[in-house]
């Protein structure tokens, strides 16, 4: 790369995935090459977002990352944001299923136990038998295969199991119905036990949960930082040293000799601001909708796989109580509900003062709900205030609690959930294959290889290193051009 000439590299979409994409090549490629961050809305982060609600941080977005992959923790400890690392209290979450609300078993990868016994309370005596007769089933499987969630359980344990316990994790994590996720990309060592020749799926999940065990006392599973996760955003921003674009929608990607050309969209752009933006290099950390119309025109193979990838919406509602609601909330850390549980909207509560230390206040008590399931549009038709008046009710049948809120807040995610259906492997492999072949191109973000904020940073480094080695490579680098009109 010439250095007299230096280059400039497009991220577009500035979620998890898009930041620290940014923050890793500024390490890597060093001061001289400009950065563009662009980004169709008006704020940073994506699905990081924390608002103060009544005087105390509160995550409307993703709260918290898993500490079991290694990511997220050192991310956070690069930027020097260590010791704002906390992980939840004590308390457990439960579950509603059935008309009941009882403790979340813990002995489960994503609901699928190791043993009939470990789930016990929250089945029929005619469905826990069907849980435990699941090992004498013959089990036909192919090293490689994919299946439904849902649908594999069904056909081996019954229905109970999905509808009160598979079905609320993987609706918490996903936004989806365990009838329509697929085994490898979501219970991906279980289905590796599988494919190393366990006989049945308890006994897959008995070997992952037996491999994952140690003496002592447990670690943590999750962690956040103190002040929100806004706090990692600003430091990335910060770090990576970019000109961010808000409010500026790609609406077009095209190869060009010298290297890429986006087309902005003039819907958000003022009197005198460019229609286009020519890079070297381009990183795209957008959702699958996004990725199928931009990759449409330069790379149609690369659009049709990510047009595979469905998405689901949701809304997330905080509520800040008077304090004297705390005596009749649960002893959990919050509670999931089923999907069979039709009376009721949302699909989670997060009793945050309980599970998370720091989010405690001596004057109000916040409560979080969860709202939004694949397929299930209906239950976000409906405008700000009718969703807190469903959480409420809600949350009053559920605690009894019908205390007038101190202050509330809505946070819609609209179409930001990517379903991992059966096959999304094949589908994500086809997606990179058909990238593999552009040097200046990457993919990062959900879509790929995991929703959590670990899988993002993942896709967001190897897609930055991606893009480093492709301009170390090239012996004269020619700026691709300039902002024009």
């Amino acid at each position: 790369m010439n250095s007299a000439q230096p280059c400039r590299v497009v991220v577009v979409g500035a979620g998890i995935s898009g930041l620290t994409t940014a923050y890793r090549l500024r390490k890597l490629l060093g001061p001289a090459v400009e950065i563009v961050l662009v980004e169709g809305s008006r704020r940073l982060g994506g699905a990081l977002r924390t608002v103060e609600l009544a005087g105390v941080a509160l995550d409307v977005g993703a709260e918290a990352f898993l500490v079991r992959r290694p990511e997220a923790v050192a991310l956070v400890q690069e930027l020097g944001l260590g010791g704002q690392l906390v992980h939840p209290t004590p308390m457990a979450p439960s579950v509603r299923a059935a008309g009941r609300t009882r403790p979340l078993p813990t002995r489960t990868i994503m609901g699928l136990p190791g043993a009939a016994a470990d789930v016990a309370d929250l089945l029929s005596p005619q469905g826990l038998a069907r849980v435990a007769a699941e090992p004498t089933v013959p089990l036909r499987w192919e090293p490689g295969r994919d299946a439904a969630v849902g649908t594999l359980l069904r056909e081996r344990a019954g229905d109970e199991l999905v509808d009160r316990l598979v079905d609320p994790l993987l609706g918490g994590v996903y936004a989806g119905r365990a009838d329509a996720l697929g085994l490898r990309a979501t219970l991906p060592t279980v289905a590796a036990a599988l494919d190393r020749g366990a006989g049945s799926l308890l006994a897959a999940a008995g070997a992952v949960l037996a491999a994952g065990s140690a003496p002592g006392r447990p670690a943590p599973v999750f962690a956040t930082l103190r002040g929100g996760l806004s706090g990692l955003v600003d430091a990335l921003v910060s770090a990576a040293a970019v000109r961010p674009l808000l409010g500026t929608p790609v609406c077009g990607l095209a190869r060009t000799v010298a290297g890429w050309r986006l087309e902005l969209g003039s819907r958000l752009l003022g009197a005198g601001e460019p229609d286009h933006l020519d890079a070297d290099a381009v990183v795209l950390a957008i959702p699958a909708p996004a990725l199928w119309r931009l990759l449409a025109d330069p790379l149609p193979a690369a659009s049709a796989a990510a047009g595979r990838v469905e998405v689901a919406s949701c809304a997330v509602v905080g509520l800040a109580l008077p304090r004297d609601a705390a005596q009749a909330l649960p002893e959990a850390s919050g509670v999931l509900v089923a999907a069979t549980e039709k009376r009721l909207s949302v699909k989670a509560f997060t009793f945050s003062g309980r599970k998370w230390a720091h989010a405690s206040s001596p004057e109000v008590v916040l409560v979080r709900a969860s709202l939004g399931r694949h397929g299930e549009a209906r239950v976000l038709q409906r405008d700000d205030a009718a969703l807190v008046d469903a959480v409420r009710a809600d949350l009053a049948a559920l605690t009894g609690i019908t205390a007038k809120p101190v202050a509330t807040v809505v946070a819609r995610w609209g179409g930001g959930l990517p379903q991992y259906a059966p096959g999304h492997g094949e589908v994500v492999a086809a997606l990179e294959r058909a990238i593999a072949g552009w040097g200046g191109l990457a993919v990062a973000g959900a879509t790929l290889h995991g929703v959590g904020l670990p899988a993002c940073i993942a896709t967001a480094d190897a897609a930055a290193h991606r893009i480093a080695g492709y301009l170390s490579s090239v012996t004269s680098a020619p700026r691709g051009g300039t902002m024009g009109s």
